[in-house]
């Protein structure tokens, strides 16, 4: 199918500069599930939290999509988008990302283009891809593929610190049947077709010009002519990141969840960026962050990340609830393969006061080219992760970015995580 040109995305996605003049800083918010809370407290939860983040001037906020899993929340971004756009102001809402093997882009379509006529300006329609096992010739599920290769090895670009791949494999029978298993749980039976028409299909009901192939035209009332911007999210230099420039999209590329092959990614995307929707290419960069009054805070407050993050990676049941400070065996005490398994997110968390972070943010800025950076926050505690954003949210928007910008910090500073401390 061929791409369909309309003039309904906005001419630039990101929205005015702060007047620090620093790019503009939006947040992904995975409603985080802490032991002892239940998904119902995380809702209501995320729901408050967007009411302060539309107060301190973040650009957007984005819901993930999640099934199954104990400590994360949000499994219905439509929802929750809705939810937080009728009790807020100013700040876009919308999916990072309304996964494609689950969901059909169509319904994703309409659910958030019914929000956009409620909310017109203020809505992204934010769609990545899924892994999951690929059907071999005989019509069974065959072994999972790896994604396109990317550069290897801990490398620094520009004072990022980029980690080499974590170790994996694709086969491994229980992450396999956590996989399937969730999948058959879900109703996941949809089997998606290329990337590329999926796409079209969304941009071609949105512009009133779709036909299948057949011939036949097809027509969405809450589609056709919706007013929200549509984003592809990428983890990899793969079929996202390409099909994405083909078609002249914005990209938001995921340093928070594959900091190995966040690089490549862009230049992916660039690479392949020919005018269509946008003009000119447009690139968010996640990163997860925790900042707090001082150094030693932060890093008290991060010290659960790594269990959490070896239960996404290697659990049978996905992202656990959000560990307690203080419960979770010091980095040096963990077996060699655990951290090994984690290190790479471990070391890319962008962990301390709010002078550091701001710095290291800019350097992930600059080391990328990103026109905005999109942050997470994982914390037991909500109040943690709240003033956590209102720190940063204090410093970016109002700092002198000359103090921060100029300096790029040594190839020893740029990874001061958990892993790195003695």
């Amino acid at each position: 199918m061929p791409s369909h040109q309309h003039p309904h995305q906005t001419a630039t996605p990101g929205g005015p500069r702060p007047a620090s003049g620093r790019v503009p800083l939006s947040v992904l918010d995975l409603a985080i599930v802490p032991e002892g809370a239940t998904g119902q407290d995380a809702v209501r939860r995320a729901v408050g939290l967007a009411r302060d983040l539309d107060r301190l001037g973040y650009h957007r906020v984005w819901y993930a999509e999640h099934h199954l899993s104990p400590g994360v929340g949000s499994a219905s971004p439509a929802v929750l988008a809705a939810a937080v756009a009728a009790r807020t102001e100013r700040i876009r809402v919308g999916s990072g990302a309304v996964l494609l093997s689950t969901t059909s882009p169509l319904v994703a379509a309409e659910q958030f283009g019914t929000i956009a006529a409620l909310h017109p300006g203020r809505v992204d329609l934010g769609l990545g891809r899924a892994f999951t096992p690929p059907k071999d010739g005989t019509g069974t599920q065959g072994p999972l593929r790896a994604a396109r290769s990317v550069a290897t090895g801990p490398r620094v670009v520009e004072g990022l610190y980029v980690p080499g791949a974590p170790p994996s494999n694709v086969n491994d029978s229980v992450l396999r049947e956590r996989i399937l298993a969730q999948k058959r749980i879900v109703g996941a039976s949809r089997t998606p077709v290329s990337f590329r028409d999926e796409l079209d299909l969304v941009l071609g009901l949105r512009a009133g010009t779709y036909r299948d192939e057949h011939g036949t035209p097809y027509v969405s009332p809450p589609v056709e002519g919706a007013d929200w911007d549509l984003w592809v999210l990428a983890s990899s230099p793969g079929e996202s990141a390409r099909v994405a420039g083909e078609l002249g999209l914005p990209i938001a590329a995921n340093y928070h969840v594959a900091p190995s092959a966040t690089i490549d990614t862009v230049a992916a995307y660039r690479e392949a960026f020919r005018p269509g929707v946008l003009d000119e290419p447009y690139v968010v960069v996640s990163a997860d962050v925790l900042v707090a009054d001082t150094i030693e805070r932060a890093r008290e407050l991060a010290t659960p990340f790594a269990d959490w993050v070896l239960s996404i990676r290697s659990g049978v049941d996905g992202a656990i609830a959000y560990p307690e400070p203080g419960t979770s065996p010091a980095w040096e005490e963990r077996p060699e393969a655990e951290r090994a398994l984690v290190a790479d997110r471990v070391d890319t968390r962008i962990v301390g006061d709010p002078e550091t972070v701001v710095q290291r943010l800019e350097t992930l800025r600059r080391a990328t080219g990103a026109d905005e950076l999109l942050v997470t926050t994982a914390t037991h505690d909500a109040d943690d992760a709240r003033r956590s954003f209102e720190l940063l949210a204090e410093h970016w928007f109002a700092a002198d970015p000359a103090l921060d910008a100029s300096a790029t910090p040594a190839a020893t500073d740029v990874a001061p995580a958990l892993a790195t401390i003695p």
